[in-house]
């Protein structure tokens, strides 16, 4: 089997998450809005021990943590459930990226046609944003800002911890998508100035199918948020719906496992990557976006004259890799991140993302090299 390099997209279960899932699914199996008997007391204390678990990542409130169906609906959430607010108090303008991932992008594209403005900052080859043109954005009506925390087709870390200084003494809701980087990368998440943090289990060895919106108070004021589905009341009245115990407890234990062993988790993957970028070395790969400002973990990459999916091809029985967002894979559009970046054609054609693990191994680096560099030959030839 060729070794797993696609973590970005999604991640194998950590086993401590794995044994939560089955307890609920096979032992404690109650609907945790059961209040009559021991197997709803029992599972309402698993969805609760998990709230705890989520929130110390981020050094929240646990009461500040509202579950969902992933990343993708807490960034919803977060974004279509501040419109309401927005419309009262006439603050009618968003800022964000144009590297954003979709389900950030197509939210305020919505909001947009429905007559709010969104401002689309630009990057720069680095991949990041520049904070002073954020801060030039800014405006009085601005109601929110919204900038990923890491990118999933790079790995780059945007300046979360300058911009939330910036942002220091205006009122605008400030929403960090964190599906790559919750439970990888700390400090910047724990700022009590980051308002609204979305997360998935599923990029944090634990299932897919569950999530999290950290929606933080500011003193005793919740972030104003108005639910997008309705009809049982649960988490807060924000979330509707019968709440999938296991997948939470998984998550849970996911998210407790990611502290426990986080230096070690860092400590691992940055060793694939010295020994990943000492192999390819010798074949010049042009490497994607500010490496100062990367996740440890995740390489985009290209090399001179080789496509990305006759790389991949070559590749297949070493690594399983990605060519881009598994989100966004079955489009052949180019990626509008490397787009955004101005990479050139050829760089955006060949680009590939490689993003492994604690518990993915590492493939026979050498051997991958070899392969890239005979195919880099043969079109030269």
């Amino acid at each position: 089997m060729p070794v797993y390099l696609d973590n970005n997209a999604t991640t194998p279960l950590d086993p401590s998450a794995r044994a939560a899932m089955l307890h609920y699914f096979d032992v404690e199996y109650g609907n945790a809005g059961s209040r009559t008997h021991a197997f709803g007391s029992e599972a309402k204390k698993a969805v609760e021990r998990a709230r705890d678990q989520v929130a110390a990542v981020v050094e929240a409130d646990p009461a500040e943590v509202i579950f969902t169906s992933g990343a993708t609906e807490a960034n919803n959430l977060a974004l279509l459930g501040l419109e309401p607010f927005a419309r009262a108090q006439g603050r009618s303008h968003v800022i964000t990226t144009a590297v954003e991932h979709k389900a950030v992008l197509e939210p305020l594209e919505a909001l947009a046609a429905r007559g709010l403005e969104v401002t689309v900052l630009p990057v720069d080859a680095s991949g990041r944003v520049s904070v002073d043109d954020l801060a030039a954005a800014l405006r009085p009506d601005t109601l929110a800002v919204s900038v990923m925390q890491a990118n999933n087709e790079t790995g780059i870390l945007q300046p979360i911890a300058e911009i939330a200084d910036r942002l220091a003494g205006h009122p605008a809701y400030l929403h960090v998508d964190a599906a790559q980087g919750f439970g990888k990368s700390l400090p910047e998440l724990r700022l009590k100035r980051v308002d609204l943090i979305s997360a998935s289990a599923h990029k944090l060895y634990g299932p897919k199918g569950v999530g999290a919106l950290v929606a933080r108070r500011r003193g005793y004021d919740r972030p104003p948020l108005s639910p997008l589905m309705f009809g049982g009341g649960q988490e807060r009245g924000l979330r509707p719906g019968t709440l999938p115990v296991p997948m939470i407890a998984g998550f849970g234990a996911a998210a407790q496992a990611a502290l426990d062993d986080h230096g070690h988790r860092r400590d691992v993957v940055q060793a694939i990557r010295q020994r990943a970028l000492a192999a390819l070395a010798p074949l010049r790969p042009v490497l994607i976006g500010d490496q100062a400002h990367c996740l440890p973990h995740v390489l985009a990459l290209a090399f001179d004259g080789v496509g990305s999916e006759g790389l991949m091809l070559a590749v297949r029985d070493l690594a399983a890799l990605s060519n881009g967002s598994a989100c966004t894979s079955a489009s052949y559009e180019p990626s509008h991140v490397l787009v955004a970046m101005g990479l050139a054609k050829p760089l955006v054609r060949g680009a590939v993302r490689l993003s492994w693990s604690h518990l993915s191994g590492e493939p026979d680096w050498s051997a991958m090299a070899k392969l890239i560099g005979e195919m880099s030959y043969q079109r030269v030839g």
